[in-house]
């Protein structure tokens, strides 16, 4: 009986001093640039020594429709099928990875390259309704509908200790190849009719109107006769708390709604004569600065489109 017991004591004391294998899905990345000095992937698993790998959350995003530009190269852009291996991607794990502790993607970026028709840089992810391809998008009349929840985790301040801003959620207008030809344009850029930010701890939201709403059908489709409006705060602070943001875009008409709570309408005449672009959700980390040693690392728990 006595070695019976001293047996079963060996063996429970072993199971005590080995804790449980942690089974990490991403490796820090906190060294990867000058600009993520100091701050701590919420990948690595620290501080949660004692959890198994079933207490590891995925998020709940499809990414097949979706390609990824990154403030890296000119710009670099990773494209389906490619991004759907963002885990085990080099070239992406330094900006878009998961925190499997709260089952979040994040999207990290700072200052650095850009594309051709903006200063600032992003980790952003532009719709692909065919995956691979630019080509096919929407038009309002055809519709669209953008869910997702979003979090702040952390961003720089500026000289005068404000927040920097970022814009989270984007609906983009593109023109046809016909179009584009009409206005003798070099690329099918439009204007981005939707911008949404985070500022200061509150969602802000943007959107475009005519400087004529007399303009003819040519013209129309020129960026110059578009210009923003004066902008919208939904009265709800949303801090570093999750929230979760719905774009209904529909024929004359755009619907933003924060936490199933407030709803900004936008259904005049800039609506409808919007309905002659084609258009793309856009969603991620788009840093409004360029200011030297600006970051920001926004969260995303789930993001769905449909159409």
């Amino acid at each position: 009986m006595l070695i019976l017991l001293l047996a079963v004591f060996a063996c429970d004391k072993n199971d005590r001093d080995s804790p449980p294998e942690i089974v990490a899905e991403e490796p820090d990345t906190s060294g990867d640039t000058d600009n993520d000095e100091g701050q701590d992937n919420p990948d690595t698993g620290d501080g949660d020594q004692n959890s198994g790998s079933e207490s590891f959350k995925l998020p709940e995003i499809d990414l097949n429709n979706w390609k990824v530009t990154l403030p890296i190269g000119n710009p670099t852009e990773v494209k389906p099928p490619a991004i759907l291996d963002y885990a085990t991607n080099e070239t992406l794990k330094p900006f878009m990875y998961n925190d499997s502790i709260n089952g979040a993607l994040v999207f990290y970026t700072y200052p650095g390259s850009t594309t051709t028709n903006t200063s600032y840089s992003r980790t952003e992810l532009r719709e692909q309704m065919v995956p691979g391809s630019n080509s096919t998008n929407w038009t309002f009349p055809e519709g669209g509908r953008m869910k997702g929840t979003v979090q702040m985790d952390e961003i720089s301040k500026d000289a005068n200790d404000k927040f920097h801003r970022t814009m989270v959620m984007q609906i983009h207008g593109r023109l046809t190849n016909e179009q584009r030809d009409l206005i003798n344009e070099d690329d099918n850029n439009a204007p981005p009719m939707l911008k949404i930010y985070w500022q200061d701890g509150r969602v802000r939201v943007k959107t475009k109107e005519l400087k004529d709403v007399n303009v003819n059908d040519v013209d129309i489709l020129k960026t110059s006769s578009w210009t923003d409006d004066d902008g919208f705060y939904f009265e709800e602070r949303v801090d570093y708390n999750q929230f979760t943001l719905e774009v209904i875009a529909s024929d004359g008409r755009l619907e933003v709604i924060l936490n199933e709570n407030e709803s900004k309408v936008y259904d005049g005449i800039h609506m409808e004569k919007w309905n002659i672009f084609e258009n793309y959700f856009k969603a991620g980390n788009y840093l409004q600065t360029i200011d030297e040693g600006a970051f920001a690392r926004i969260k995303y728990y789930d993001l769905v489109v449909s159409h």
